[in-house]
């Protein structure tokens, strides 16, 4: 049974694992797997706990994956990968858009095809490729699709 929840801080270790994994794929489709950060780092450099809504999604008991969001923008998803296209990101997405029904932006990696697939089947479209640096690792410079809800 698959449940989406608040974050609770027993939560650390298993949303840690989860973005640690599905952040190395996200980077090694984007051509940039040298710019991970852990969450341990990551969390602390884009204040992660300063979003207005943070969810688990747990899955048959175990915490699968987790989602940050702003009344604007879907910022944060991560599924650890064992737990991928099981619908679990699907339900965040979802639960996070009847939270904050304004939710209209996104912004998805170059080169994580994936990724922009899920959204466009949500219902968000992408309306440029913006140039930039890596939020919390600014050395690197980055692309991504910004997408918005159609």
């Amino acid at each position: 049974m698959l449940k989406i929840r608040e974050y609770e801080e027993k939560d650390w270790d298993a949303i840690r694992r989860a973005h640690d994994a599905a952040r190395q794929q996200e980077l090694a489709l984007a051509g940039l797997p040298e710019a991970f950060l852990p969450l341990s780092v990551a969390a602390e450099r884009e204040d992660l706990f300063g979003y207005d809504g943070l969810f688990v999604a747990e899955l048959d008991g175990a915490v699968t994956g987790f989602a940050a969001c702003t009344p604007e923008e879907l910022a944060w998803l991560y599924i650890a990968p064992e737990y991928q296209h099981r619908g679990v990101a699907t339900a965040l997405i979802r639960h996070c858009l009847e939270r904050f029904p304004h939710i209209e932006a996104i912004e998805v990696l170059r080169g994580n095809e994936p990724a922009r697939s899920l959204y466009e089947k949500m219902g968000f479209t992408v309306v440029e490729t913006l140039s930039g640096v890596m939020p919390g690792n600014e050395r690197f410079p980055v692309e991504v699709y910004s997408m918005r809800k159609k």
